[in-house]
């Protein structure tokens, strides 16, 4: 029997450009960055003290009100991904209880998957203090006191908050979503590998939508210090925050963290044509693998994981290096990992990898982990739409070792089919082909 065709009908974007997809892509077309000074926590003493920081907004605009007593267990990842689902189930034109209108409910409730990449959500310090002031004898924490004092200073709903699964949890509280989920903990390969699992889901019956993609905020002293001491964060951009983050670049000196949500609502094509829905790509192909190196720090130095991910992507898609009009890879600006990522895209597109242009979008996003692969798919979705690939920035002096086509000025090109890739710190790899559906009848 063969599998549902399975497409894209909306996505939601909050990123450092922006608080929905519209803003994304007016960011990344105007190559204008969303890297700033750190404002969510005083970052004295941190080498890097930068980050990718969303705009600020009102949760209370994006809840219904019967979900608002449940905001105090809101985590700050949590919220994020409140404001992309629901821009995304939007933008597919589903209406949801979670929306209040007159207008009648329709999404189907157990007919509605949801998977989505979370990554590691650190508490607020400030919590915490008190229990950790109260567990302290003799000038250090003690673990007895802390059982027999401390913790009566934490809320007992505490944990709640920092749940992976609790993103999923509140959006299908909120969208009475009640089909198959799960969460994704892979780190930044999270967001491809949720669309991934959302795919298949649909594609063997499970159910006809899903709402996919990742959330994550990485702007927390306890992440940024930890990506400091394993020597990935940027320590060189604290004086021009815009041009810090250089993936693919022969000054890149690493990485820029930030924070953000992308989530799409795939569906099968026969749900969304009988619904009249708008199909902004179809999913034609992913490939997913592991990189083996033992210092998980890095990536092996030949990029073999990513070589296996994109392999696979091709071949599901049943595609020959040569169509794939646009990449968009991981590209962290970390140098030995920009190298091994360039080194696996030569090693499966050959002499064709030369007239592919390649976009890496980090410079103007950060890193977002989680979130990065599924916004880097609503990046495609927009370029396919508008037929323009935006200018790439901070790569005006490529490295040695890349063998991309990194484009530093925008280019008007229709792109039939997107390649977009990336990796984790600790061994996933995930891979995802779209393809445009604007040159096929048979969408329409």
């Amino acid at each position: 029997m063969t599998s549902p065709r399975v497409v894209i009908t909306g996505v939601g974007a909050v990123s450092p450009l922006g608080l929905t997809a519209q803003d994304l892509w007016d960011g990344l077309i105007n190559g204008r960055s969303g890297v700033g000074p750190i404002t969510a926590f005083d970052p004295a003493g941190f080498t890097c003290k930068i980050a990718g920081q969303v705009p600020e907004y009102k949760l209370r605009d994006y809840i219904p009100k019967s979900s608002r007593k449940a905001a105090k267990l809101m985590s700050r990842d949590i919220e994020l991904s409140i404001i992309a689902a629901n821009e995304a189930l939007r933008h597919a034109r589903f209406n949801t209880p979670g929306m209040e209108t007159p207008d009648p409910v329709t999404l189907e409730p157990t007919r509605t998957a949801i998977i989505l990449g979370a990554g590691l959500i650190s508490c607020d310090l400030v919590e915490l203090a008190p229990a950790v002031a109260a567990s302290v004898k003799d000038g250090r924490f003690d673990l007895k006191q802390w059982g027999l004092q401390g913790i009566q200073h934490v809320t007992p709903l505490w944990l709640l908050k920092y749940l992976p699964n609790m993103l999923a949890c509140h959006i299908s509280i909120i969208h009475d979503i009640q089909g198959p989920s799960n969460t994704i903990t892979c780190a930044e390969a999270s967001g491809h590998l949720a669309v991934i699992e959302a795919m298949q889901i649909i594609q063997r019956g499970s159910a006809d939508t899903a709402l996919a993609g990742g959330t994550e905020a990485k702007v927390n002293p306890i992440v940024m210090a930890r990506q400091w001491l394993i020597n990935r964060a940027t320590s060189q951009g604290n004086d021009a925050p815009g041009e810090a983050c250089r993936p693919f670049d022969a000054k890149a000196t690493g990485s820029v963290f930030g924070e953000g949500s992308g989530l799409l609502v795939l569906e099968s094509l026969d749900t969304a044509q009988a619904r009249q829905a708008p199909i902004l790509a179809e999913i034609v192909g992913y490939g997913q693998s592991n990189c083996l190196n033992t210092p998980y720090e890095s990536l092996e130095s030949d990029g073999k994981g990513i070589q296996i991910a994109v392999s696979k992507a091709l071949a599901k898609a049943c595609l020959t290096p040569d169509q794939i009009d646009l990449i968009i890879p991981h590209g962290t600006g970390v140098a030995q990992d920009d190298a091994a990522e360039s080194m696996a895209l030569s090693a499966v597109f050959g002499a064709c990898l030369a007239n592919i242009p390649v976009l890496p979008t980090k410079s103007m996003l950060s890193n977002t982990g989680t979130a990065a692969g599924a916004l880097d798919l609503i990046a495609a979705v927009k370029i396919m739409q508008h037929g323009i690939i935006p200018a790439a920035v901070n790569c005006t002096d490529k490295s040695p070792d890349c063998a991309l086509s990194i484009q530093t000025q925008s280019i008007e090109k229709p792109i039939r089919y997107a390649l977009c890739c990336s990796y984790s710190y600790g061994g996933q790899t995930a891979a995802v082909i779209l393809k445009n559906p604007q040159d096929e009848a048979r969408y329409s």
